[in-house]
């Protein structure tokens, strides 16, 4: 599930936050899925659970997992949810590119051209992500 590269210059805290968030991304693990306890995963990769703890503490603030107490820590919805909004935005938007007559490229432009001004956002044409 988790693994943790020693030799890496990655922290070992954001080599846990990032696969997690990877794997809710891809949805390799499903919203509602249990995750370790935080002691048991410091136990299982050799991490304090100090370590552990501020991978989850970064997930939830994040709203891809969330704590219920005793009955522990899940995989949240909030991250699908997100997927959601964008593709319900991704839909409002076409509708309203197609109603103003501009064509498919130049919306798609546009789109690129918003995303690079974000100073946060990703490379749009990164071959990491792919659009279907």
């Amino acid at each position: 599930m988790i693994a943790i590269d020693a030799g890496s210059p990655v922290p070992p805290y954001e080599q846990v936050r990032a696969q997690f968030a990877r794997q809710i991304g891809d949805r390799t693990l499903a919203v509602g899925t249990r995750l370790p306890t935080v002691r048991q995963l410091a136990t299982d990769l050799g991490l304090a659970v100090n370590t552990v703890a501020r991978a989850y503490r970064e997930l939830e603030e994040a709203g891809l997992i969330a704590t219920r107490g005793r009955a522990g820590t899940f995989v949240a919805a909030a991250g699908h949810r997100g997927r959601q909004r964008a593709l319900e935005a991704a839909r409002d938007y076409a509708t309203l590119v197609r109603g103003l007559g501009i064509d498919g490229d130049e919306a798609l432009d546009i789109v690129r051209a918003a995303l690079r001004a974000h100073p946060d956002a990703p490379p749009v044409d990164s071959p990491e992500r792919e659009v279907s």
